[in-house]
């Protein structure tokens, strides 16, 4: 009995979140794998405009209110099923990286490198946490405690109750990713041209492993693999047990960065280039699958539901392709450009511009 218990806990705790998307990247492994499929035929059902604002930050959503920060130092809460405004919160400065969410609160940090801890419910800052740069990245959370990473390149890792300081862990150089979430072990790729693997129990390093090139790109972890790309535009599958390269991906076309954040299934790699390509690879060996072009560099995290995938383009475009093949399966034609990628959940996706739009869509209902 006890072994099965074991069994489903670590099944559940591995699993897609089924509901929400609370994270940068939908969950603690930063898969971008969605729970359930969209619907084939999906319309715009709602879209929220801030007149001259924009958007780089991935929507949250948790208990259907949906979560997003702009560049102009707003902070929303929209209704998901209409895009109403219930609160918003404004400070001083901006928000480059995407919110987070848990237990009635939300966490972001800004341009100065402040995070935020605000109630969920109103808007309200309940803490905040100075570190000495600015923040990029998002929230992702260990046991009672978070772990932010900032340009002052540490990784902060606070309780999450009140944001006292637990431990931080110094790298040489910035640190723009999440980190990204696997048993006691946290994953950073950072400015150094390093692959980071912390030890979240003490704060110190367990290994790192050299990459080709300074990135901000999050990583995916699917097993005992670690994916993400660089700013030299490689692509890297990295054992993270053994710490050491499985495999790399370079477009054959040349080489630009990839800033996006990759998700990863048991078969495939899918990630969008500043060679305005969208790539997937296999997972076992990085070789790639096919490309698909678009008409702007994507720098939109890609979401796979389904059998698609999910993702913005600078060419204004929100693109559905199909995972098997590349194909265009849908898309909607925004005008705007898209830097953060979507969030599915409740049969719904959601993405903001660089125009000031917040995009929700679903099946109509009849």
């Amino acid at each position: 009995m006890c072994r099965i218990l074991s069994a489903l806990i670590i099944a559940f705790c591995c699993a897609p979140l089924q509901a929400d998307w609370p994270l940068f990247r939908g969950d603690p492994v930063a898969s971008g794998v969605a729970a359930k499929p969209l619907p084939d035929d999906m319309a715009l059902l709602w879209k929220y405009e801030v007149e001259k604002g924009a958007f780089e930050g991935t929507p949250v959503v948790v208990d259907d209110v949906a979560y997003i920060a702009d560049l102009d130092g707003a902070i929303y809460a929209l209704a998901l099923a209409d895009g109403k405004e219930i609160w918003k919160k404004s400070i001083d400065t901006g928000f480059y990286g995407s919110p987070a969410y848990r237990d009635g609160k939300v966490y972001l940090g800004d341009m100065d490198g402040i995070l935020y801890c605000l109630d969920a419910k109103t808007g309200d800052i309940l803490w905040k946490y100075e570190t000495g740069a600015e923040i990029n990245g998002s929230v992702n959370f260990y046991q009672d405690k978070l772990l932010i990473g900032s340009q002052d390149a540490t990784l902060y890792c606070l309780t999450a109750a009140d944001g006292q300081l637990v431990w931080k862990y110094e790298i040489a150089d910035q640190i723009r990713c999440m980190p990204t979430i696997v048993e006691n072990r946290g994953f950073v790729a950072g400015c150094d041209a390093k692959l980071h693997i912390v030890d979240l129990d003490k704060g110190t390093s367990a290994a790192d492993v050299p990459i080709d090139a300074p990135t901000g790109s999050t990583p995916a972890v699917h097993g005992d693999l670690v994916v993400f790309g660089t700013e030299g535009g490689t692509l890297y599958g990295i054992d993270w047990k053994q710490a050491k390269v499985r495999w790399t991906y370079e477009d054959e076309r040349g080489r630009q960065a990839f800033r996006a954040s990759a998700a990863v299934t048991d078969k495939q790699a899918i990630i969008g280039g500043r060679n305005k390509r969208l790539a997937a690879v296999d997972i076992t060996n990085g070789k790639q699958l096919w490309t698909f072009p678009s008409r702007g560099r994507i720098d939109s995290s890609p979401v796979i539901a389904g059998d698609k995938v999910y993702f913005g383009s600078a060419d204004g475009k929100v693109y559905g392709l199909k995972t098997s093949d590349g194909s265009e399966a849908w898309s909607y034609e925004a005008g705007g450009g898209f830097t953060g990628g979507p969030a599915v959940t409740d049969d719904k996706l959601l993405i903001a511009s660089d125009d000031g739009f917040v995009y929700c869509f679903g099946k109509k209902s009849n």
